[in-house]
């Protein structure tokens, strides 16, 4: 499951430990616990982009401007959510043979 994260100076559901940056986020998780999973790991991706080997920056500046998604996808982008949920990029038109059985062809 992936969040979406704004940077907000106003509404903030949650704060970057080290450069204290608010955003705002946005899941369609249900439970109490998956909310506090999904907290514990969108704070620790946060962290993350503070890094060394995203460059060390210790501002704000370090994470998105926009809207981004966090947890980052690792896997392949052919089973991300968003790319199943964004419907079929490459539609393929096939006849069929259709046959219709009716009772009225038997009189």
């Amino acid at each position: 499951m992936q969040v979406l994260l704004r940077r907000s100076e106003f509404r903030q559901d949650i704060h970057c430990s080290v450069c204290g940056q608010g955003f705002r986020l946005y899941w369609e998780l249900s439970s109490s616990p998956e909310r506090a999973t999904m907290r514990s790991i969108v704070l620790g991706e946060l962290r993350d982009h503070h890094s060394r080997e995203q460059g060390g920056d210790k501002t704000a500046a370090a994470h998105p401007f926009d809207l981004f998604r966090l947890p980052t996808w690792i896997g392949s982008p052919q089973f991300s959510r968003s790319e199943r949920l964004a419907g079929p990029t490459n539609v393929r038109h096939t006849s069929s043979k259709v046959v219709y059985i009716s009772e009225y062809s038997k009189r």
